[in-house]
């Protein structure tokens, strides 16, 4: 039959006799333990969860999705409460929308603020006090080590997870190799000018911050910018196909971790909502984004270092290319490994629990042994470039950076 959401509200004999006993001690002459109590007794009213009732009476769980304030958050969430709402029909959704840390500090590189969790933590908040059931996020957004309590339900279908040139409408039907020396571009990404500073010796990068909305008026209504990198994502998902001038491919510049896809945060704890939203995880996309998460852990990498990705499935192979660099780009460390992700034994698949969380990720359904793999993957690789002095690498530029 499938996941159905839970309807039944009837409290069982245990809280009953929890609620006689409750009501006993009401009748204490203490004033503090009266209010201690009747806030108690309120809260267990009303419940960890919301519930509503439709027009022929029935009573339903709300599920409430949490989500950034921003037009791109809105557009990614709203795409996937229309998926929720085709798999099932008779849920009740809400979204709820709030502002994090990241969207409110928009006068300093993300990279220069060291918060780990810049665009999560107002949206875990309210998943930990239960005032929302499910969170979406860009999946690049969230740390490989979540918080005590929290695991990602499920991991979206990919997107493209390159990045796009978009231009100063004066450069248009230009590329970056065809920018005049000196022109300036916008990025306040580590990892995209390391990189593009050694492709494109001859441009120069400036921090850009805020929405997509934001950065596009900053190109567009004056002259400090060329051109802006962005991820190629967020402009076809806001239907702004047309202001891509250009893709970088991975041999002008590789992604970051988790780039292009989504993911859906819940309580570890809420066994409904996991395998409600389990049946939205994307195979490919799960493996390849835990080989990325487990790559960029195993370096202990974040934003405030320039670490760079890209992963392919392909005839039951994983592949795995990942690099560091310096903040000039001018020191560098690449290299590429690949794995079997998948087994004709079904005895072997069935030994490795799928339950089991991954760099954050609690994929059930798809292979256990596939996802073990792509973690092995992914630290198997880090390990390789430290073995070839990639710490060396980072911790310097975690040092300039943090000098700028």
């Amino acid at each position: 039959m499938g996941w159905r959401p839970p309807t039944h509200i009837w409290p069982d004999s245990g809280t009953l006799y929890l609620c006689a006993i409750l009501h006993f001690l009401t009748q204490s002459k203490h004033p503090k333990l009266q209010y201690i109590i009747i806030h108690y007794i309120k809260t267990m009213a009303d419940g960890p969860y919301k519930y509503a009732r439709d027009e022929e009476g029935k009573v339903s769980r709300v599920i409430r999705i949490g989500t950034r304030k921003s037009q791109l958050a809105r557009i990614q969430t709203d795409s996937v409460a229309e998926k929720l709402k085709e798999l099932y029909p008779d849920v009740l959704l809400e979204i709820v929308a709030m502002s994090t840390t990241g969207d409110k500090i928009l006068d300093t590189a993300l990279s220069k603020i060291g918060e780990k969790s810049l665009f999560t933590k107002e949206l875990e908040n309210a998943l930990e006090r239960n005032e929302v059931d499910l969170v979406v996020h860009s999946l690049k957004d969230l740390p490989t080590i979540l918080p005590v309590g929290f695991t990602i339900g499920a991991v979206l279908k990919r997107e493209s997870p390159y990045d796009a040139v978009v231009l100063h409408p004066k450069n248009a039907g230009k590329s970056l190799d065809l920018l005049p020396n000196k022109s300036v571009i916008g990025t306040s990404s580590l990892r995209r000018a390391a990189q593009l500073k050694k492709r494109f010796p001859h441009l120069e990068f400036k921090d850009i911050r805020g929405n997509l909305n934001t950065r596009l008026k900053k190109l567009d209504e004056n002259s400090d910018f060329s051109a802006i990198i962005l991820a190629a994502a967020g402009l076809r998902r806001m239907g702004w196909d047309s202001r891509i001038s250009q893709i970088l491919g991975p041999e002008d510049c590789m992604y970051a971790v988790g780039q292009g896809a989504l993911a859906i945060e819940v309580r570890a704890s809420d066994q409904d909502i996991l395998e409600m939203v389990s049946v939205l995880h994307d195979p490919d996309t799960v493996l390849r984004c835990i080989a990325e998460r487990a790559f960029l852990r195993h370096l202990e990498g974040g934003c405030s270092v320039p670490v760079a990705v890209h992963t392919e499935v392909k005839n039951s192979q994983l592949y795995l290319t990942g690099a560091v660099y310096s903040l000039d780009g001018s020191d560098s460390l690449k290299d590429t490994m690949q794995t079997t992700v998948s087994s004709d034994n079904q005895e072997e698949q069935e030994k490795v629990d799928e339950k089991v969380q991954r760099v954050g990720v609690t994929a059930l359904k798809v292979s256990g042994a596939a996802q073990d793999a792509a973690e092995k993957l992914g630290v198997d690789l880090a390990n390789l470039l430290l073995s070839k002095g990639a710490k060396e690498i980072l911790t310097v530029a975690r040092q300039l950076n943090d000098a700028r």
